[in-house]
């Protein structure tokens, strides 16, 4: 669903290299999670994924459409929720919602009762009259992610979505990102919670210094710590990540 192939980006005239030679392929119905140190290229990776930035070299592309060739047609199948949300502050909740419905075409029935459904499931009913300005960083997160299921997306990219969340918001938002996925969904998504990442995810990728240094399930990770170490039986995401991006 998302096949990243020989991706690299720099910054800084070439003088940066946020991305270096990504090669990754995430499969439909997969949860994948992508870890790594700050600054290590993981919301550069996002920002490729959805077209926000253009690779310097490789190619992506999204559910079979090449993201640079078909960008329309790779955006129509994706929804993203950024690190740190950048919403229309002076629109109420619902103006913001009916505003994305209308961007990926949803139907007015269809839009009606999942907004309904959403706003019950993230407790935000009373506040969706409400401009967004006046909103918590918490609240601003729930909007944008009700906004990224409304259209009922093949993949969403996810960077940090549990980020201002609530302990209530955090388990519906994961019990969400399961049931997608089930039903044939993709969904690629940065942490650095490594205790969600391993409980949630089915494969995970650890980047570091913009190279991928790791990949696969827990059990994978495990036998690869195996093979570096004496006995790595029970061994935590946390440990293989700390092991892998210090050597």
């Amino acid at each position: 669903m998302i096949d990243i192939q020989n991706v690299s980006k720099s910054y800084a005239k070439g003088k940066v290299k946020a991305v270096d030679g990504l090669t990754l392929t995430v499969r439909p119905g997969e949860i994948f999670g992508f870890l790594g140190p700050n600054g290590a290229g993981k919301t550069t990776t996002i920002k490729l994924i959805v077209g926000l930035l253009r690779p310097d070299a490789g190619t992506i592309a999204v559910a079979g459409w090449d993201n640079q060739r078909d960008p329309l047609k790779a955006k129509a199948v994706t929804t993203y929720v950024p690190d740190t949300p950048e919403i229309y502050e002076r629109l109420t909740g619902l103006e913001y919602l009916n505003f994305i419905g209308d961007v990926y075409g949803v139907p007015r029935a269809d839009r009606l009762e999942r907004i309904r459904k959403w706003l019950d499931v993230f407790e935000l009913t009373g506040a969706v009259a409400s401009p967004i300005q006046s909103y918590s960083h918490g609240m601003r997160q729930k909007i944008v992610l009700i906004a990224a299921l409304l259209p009922g997306p093949r993949v969403m990219v996810l960077d940090e979505p549990m980020v201002g969340l609530d302990a209530r918001a955090a388990h519906h938002m994961k019990e969400l990102m399961r049931d997608h996925c089930d039903r044939g969904g993709t969904l690629f998504f940065s942490t650095h919670i490594m205790e969600v990442a391993e409980r949630l995810c089915d494969r995970i990728g650890i980047i570091h210094k913009g190279r991928l240094i790791a990949c696969g399930t827990m059990a994978e990770l495990r036998a690869g710590a195996a093979a570096r170490t004496i006995d790595a039986v029970g061994t935590s995401l946390e440990s293989i990540f700390l092991e892998l991006t210090e050597r």
